[in-house]
């Protein structure tokens, strides 16, 4: 039953970024009132939906994706937010549980809340970016005080990786990990800007790979990153080759960023179990 309170909470807060995001503004506050405020109405015939409508999941599956008036098709796009924020809030404390099962409560309650908040805003940031192609500053802001957070008020809190992380010089739970991972991000995608001069990446990338690296700490920096380029390489590929892009159109590349953040936490221990077994084959 706390699951299942958790992932109903959890869709509630997705129905809540997709209004955020729709309505963003980047000349206001990411939460500004006068922004998100106010009822909400169909996209096509801007009728405004009633309570019944407006249930997450419920109205969408209730109405077969259709507006109740109108009849239009609404974007699966609500369905599929609301469910990946209610797994985040679900997922997120069971995979902590993994990789940490020796922290108790209290350490374990805080560190859980860090982290699902830190996916939550990286849902709202990949919404946002796919959408405008901009990171709002608060977003990376907020993540940077998560990190400092993290590491101050949950100091059993290590590597992502594990004892693996050892194999990159990052002893696990050491302080000294997380810096060095906001440094190499520092360093790495600011040197990307430097080289193609801004053309390569955006300064909101730069922006969000810092306060990640401070949160996953060397060694996962170092795989969040390779795992975002993989995928955003594989992705522009077959853009490419479907012919919706060409060899400079730009990709908003901080949800690769984010997938390779989700990756790692759900996976990280289990990629480098991987990697040091072929190593030793």
């Amino acid at each position: 039953m706390s699951w299942f309170i958790l992932f109903v909470f959890g869709i509630a807060i997705g129905s809540f970024l997709n209004v955020v995001a729709l309505r963003y503004d980047p000349d206001r506050f990411l939460f500004s009132t006068k922004r998100i405020g106010g009822r909400s109405h169909c996209p096509h015939c801007k009728k405004t939906l009633r309570w019944f409508e407006l249930v997450p999941l419920a109205s969408f599956a209730f109405q077969l994706g259709r507006c109740r008036r109108c009849r239009a098709r609404l974007g699966v796009r609500y369905p599929i937010v609301e469910i990946l924020s209610g797994s985040i809030f679900v997922f997120v404390p069971l995979r902590l549980g993994i990789i940490f099962p020796s922290i108790l409560n209290p350490q374990f309650s805080s560190l859980a809340a860090i982290w699902i908040i830190v996916f939550e805003l990286l849902l709202l940031m990949s919404l946002v970016d796919i959408q405008i192609s901009i990171i709002p500053d608060e977003i990376n802001i907020a993540l940077l005080a998560l990190g400092a957070i993290m590491l101050a008020a949950v100091p059993a809190a290590n590597d992502l990786t594990g004892s693996y992380a050892v194999f990159f010089a990052a002893a696990p739970g050491a302080l000294a990990s997380h810096l060095f991972g906001a440094l190499f991000a520092l360093a790495f995608f600011g040197a990307i800007i430097l080289i193609t001069r801004g053309r390569g990446m955006g300064l909101g990338d730069f922006k969000l790979a810092v306060p990640l690296g401070l949160l996953f700490g060397l060694a996962g920096t170092l795989l969040f990153t390779a795992v975002g380029f993989i995928i955003g390489a594989a992705f522009g590929v077959a853009q490419i080759a479907a012919g919706r892009k060409h060899m400079k159109s730009a990709l908003p590349f901080g949800p690769f960023l984010a997938i390779g953040a989700a990756i790692v936490f759900f996976g990280g221990l289990e990629l480098m179990r991987f990697y040091i077994g072929l190593m030793a084959a």
